[in-house]
This record gives structure tokens, C-alpha cells and sequence, in this order.
């Protein structure tokens, strides 16, 4: 079972893996090996709460597809083991961070400052503009 937070564990048999080439530097070394990793985690079919399978459906994360498929790549080391262990972690922060409660938002409202100066700087803008105007005192 691989942890996500005290109360919640999905099954490795949820997560489909699949091992490609990775793109970038390497030599001939990496067009021999499959280095590259694609996590795949259906979160609509997944172990997890309800609750957590619609917080992590209604995200906007891009890695999320219209199917409601978890699509997880990691191709930053040269070593297999290591890329496999650093998408693994990558589904289990993007997990852990759906599963906090959203904040609420605490209403505020401006201080009488605030809304004397944001008067006074449309007045100043107002005789700007009336200024700028085409009516002149012509003593010709």
C-alpha cells in the first residue's frame, strides 16, 4: 500500500506504469534504455474517499484527463528506479494537497484610509482629464 496521509492508502495495482526512452542528453546510452516512466491513475476507478476523488476531479491540474485519468511523467534522472520513485512522489504530493481542506476566505472589507485616498486620486485624475478638455477662455 503506498501512504498518502494517516487515513488514506491506495493499492500499487491502481497505478499502471509504463516505461519509454527519455528525450535529452545521454550519449548512446539513452537510446538503449527505457529510462522514462508515465505513472497512469484513474482517479474516478481509485480506493480513494469521495470526497477526495471530487476535489482532485474539479482541480484544473493539466495532468488531469478528460476521462479523469492521472497522467504522471518523469523523466529527470538516468536511472530507471530513481524516475519511477520521483513520479511516485509526484502523485502522492498531488494527492496529500487535494485531500487539505480549502481555506475559507475571511471577509475584509477597505479601511476608511484606504477609501479616502482612493477618493481623492479619482478626484486628482477627474481635474486631469477636465483639464485636458477643449473649452478654453478665449480674452482674443
Amino acid at each position: 500500500m503506498i501512504q498518502i496521509t494517516e487515513r488514506i492508502a491506495i493499492h500499487p495495482n491502481e497505478i499502471q506504469e509504463e516505461f519509454m526512452q527519455a528525450s535529452g542528453p545521454g550519449g548512446q546510452h539513452v537510446n538503449k534504455v527505457a529510462s522514462s516512466v508515465r505513472l497512469r491513475f484513474n482517479v474516478g476507478e481509485s480506493s480513494l474517499p469521495p470526497f477526495l476523488k471530487q476535489r482532485l476531479l474539479a482541480s484544473s491540474d493539466q495532468r488531469l484527463t478528460a476521462e479523469g485519468v492521472l497522467v504522471i511523467t518523469s523523466q529527470r534522472f538516468r536511472s530507471q528506479f530513481q524516475n519511477r520513485e520521483d513520479a511516485l512522489s509526484k502523485l502522492v504530493s498531488i494527492i496529500r494537497s487535494a485531500a487539505k481542506p480549502p481555506r475559507r476566505r475571511v471577509k475584509t472589507k477597505p479601511s476608511r484610509g484606504a477609501k479616502e485616498r482612493r477618493l481623492n486620486e479619482k478626484k486628482k485624475r477627474s481635474a486631469i482629464k477636465k483639464g485636458r478638455s477643449g473649452r478654453f477662455s478665449s480674452d482674443d
